[in-house]
C-alpha cells in the first residue's frame, strides 16, 4: 500500500487539542540538498516528496518512541478527555513506547507500554480486537466493509507525515535538512516551515529512510524553542513482513471481554463515509498554518449560555453532580481549572501550550488553533 493515506490533514477539533496534528501544511519545494553525515547521493525536496508518495510499504515491525512536551497546565481530567491514560488516544505527554506491527491494510497491530501495563488494538481482517493489561478487558468489533478501523493518533512516523503532508500549497516552504541515522538507518531529512510568523509551529521535520522511503522520525519544533514539542520516532525497524502469527488475538487467562456494537457507525453498521468531514456547526478562519476552528459547544448540551457545562437534554450544570455523562464532567472539571481570562471579545477560558491554544467562551464558543492566544482573542471579536 502507499505510505501516505488519501484522508483529512485534521480530526477536527480532538487533533489540534492534541497538539500533534498540523493544519493546512502546504509547501513550496526548495531545492537543497542533504550534506551531512552518512554521505547520501543528493536529493532534492521534490525528489524527497515524489519517494515518499510513489513508496509501497509491504511489511513492518518495530519499536517507536513518542516525546510530548507541549507544556500543558496540569489538568486532572485532561488524559481523560483524550481517551484515558493508558490509551492510544492519549498520547499527548511524556513518553510513550509503542511496538508496531504491519502486514497491509487490514492486518495491523499496535502495543503501548507503560510502567503500568500494556493496550493492545489489532486488526486481522475485518476482526478488531482491543485489549488492556491494567484491567484485564477486551473488546471485539467486527467492520463495516471498507471501514479503516485502527486508531487515528499518529502513533507512528508515516501516520504524522501522512497529516502534515496531506495539503501541499504555498503557505510552507519544503526544504531538505541534514541526513542522520535513526534506528540504525540512514535517512533524508525533509523540513516544512511555515511561512506565516503568526503560527506557533516553527518547523516540521519528516526523516525518511534512504532506501525504503517510509519515514523514521516525526519532530515538531515550536517557536523560539530548540528541542521538539512533539516527536515520534523508530528506535528500532525491520521491513521484513511479519508473520501472521502477530495478528492473531490470544487472550490471557481471566480476561473479560464484550462484543462492540456497530451502530454508532451509521445505520446497520455501515461506516459513514462523511466520518472526516467538518462537524455541522464548524467553521475556520484564516488559512494554512493559522487557521482556527471555531465551534459553539452549546449546541452539543454540553454547556450552557455561561460556559457552564450542563447534562446533555437538560437545563442543569453537571459540576458537582455526577450529571451529565464522562463527557459533561470532564468538561465540567477542565472549565474550573482552566485560567479566566476576559477582553474587548468577551470572556472566558483559555487552553495553551507551546504548539496551540484553544479559548472556551462565555457564550458557548470554543475557538482552536495552532496560534497564539491573541489570535484567537482577535478571532473571537470578529
Amino acid at each position: 500500500m502507499s505510505v501516505l493515506k488519501n484522508r483529512a490533514v485534521l480530526r477536527w477539533l480532538v487533533p489540534v487539542t492534541a497538539g500533534v496534528a498540523v493544519i493546512g501544511g502546504g509547501a513550496a519545494v526548495g531545492t537543497f540538498a542533504a550534506t551531512a553525515d552518512p554521505a547520501l547521493p543528493p536529493r532534492t525536496a521534490a525528489q524527497l516528496l515524489d519517494d515518499l508518495r510513489t513508496s509501497r510499504l509491504d511489511g513492518l515491525s518495530g519499536t517507536v518512541v513518542q516525546r510530548a512536551d507541549l507544556g500543558l497546565p496540569p489538568l486532572a481530567n485532561l488524559a481523560g478527555m483524550a481517551g484515558g491514560e493508558g490509551g492510544l488516544a492519549g498520547l499527548v505527554s511524556g513518553t510513550h513506547t509503542v511496538r508496531v506491527w504491519y502486514a497491509g491494510p487490514e492486518r495491523q497491530r499496535l502495543a503501548l507500554l507503560d510502567t503500568l501495563g500494556e493496550s493492545d488494538v489489532l486488526r486481522n481482517g475485518r476482526d478488531v480486537w482491543t485489549w488492556s493489561s491494567r484491567s484485564n478487558t477486551g473488546s471485539h468489533r467486527t467492520l463495516p466493509a471498507g471501514e479503516a478501523g485502527m486508531p487515528t493518533a499518529p502513533a507512528t512516523p508515516a501516520d504524522a507525515a501522512d497529516r502534515a503532508l496531506a495539503a501541499i500549497d504555498p503557505s510552507t516552504a519544503v526544504t531538505v535538512g541534514r541526513a542522520a541515522t535513526v534506528a540504525g538507518r540512514d535517512v533524508y531529512e525533509l523540513v516544512l516551515t511555515p511561512r506565516d510568523k503568526d503560527s506557533l509551529v516553527h518547523q516540521v521535520r519528516i526523516a525518511l529512510d534512504a532506501k525504503e522511503h517510509v519515514p523514521l522520525r516525526f519532530e515538531v519544533l515550536a517557536d523560539g524553542v530548540d528541542e521538539p514539542a512533539f516527536e515520534v520516532a523508530f528506535t528500532q525497524v525491520d521491513f521484513r513482513t511479519p508473520d501472521a502469527d502477530q495478528f492473531r488475538f490470544n487472550p490471557p487467562p481471566g480476561v473479560t471481554m464484550t462484543e462492540a456494537s456497530t451502530e454508532a457507525h451509521g445505520p446497520a453498521g455501515k461506516h459513514r463515509p462523511d466520518a472526516d468531514k467538518r462537524p455541522d456547526g464548524v467553521r475556520t478562519v484564516g488559512t494554512g498554518w493559522t487557521t482556527v476552528l471555531v465551534a459553539r459547544l452549546d449546541e452539543t448540551g454540553l454547556t450552557g449560555a455561561d460556559g457552564t457545562a450542563r447534562e446533555p437534554g437538560r437545563g442543569g450544570p453537571t459540576a458537582g453532580t455526577g450529571r451529565g455523562g464522562p463527557a459533561g464532567a470532564d468538561l465540567a472539571g477542565m472549565l474550573t481549572v482552566l485560567p479566566k481570562v476576559s477582553g474587548d471579545w468577551g470572556s472566558g477560558r483559555l487552553l495553551s501550550s507551546k504548539l496551540f491554544s484553544v479559548l472556551l467562551t462565555d457564550d458557548g464558543r470554543v475557538l482552536a488553533g495552532l496560534v497564539s492566544p491573541e489570535r484567537l482573542y482577535q478571532v473571537a471579536k470578529g
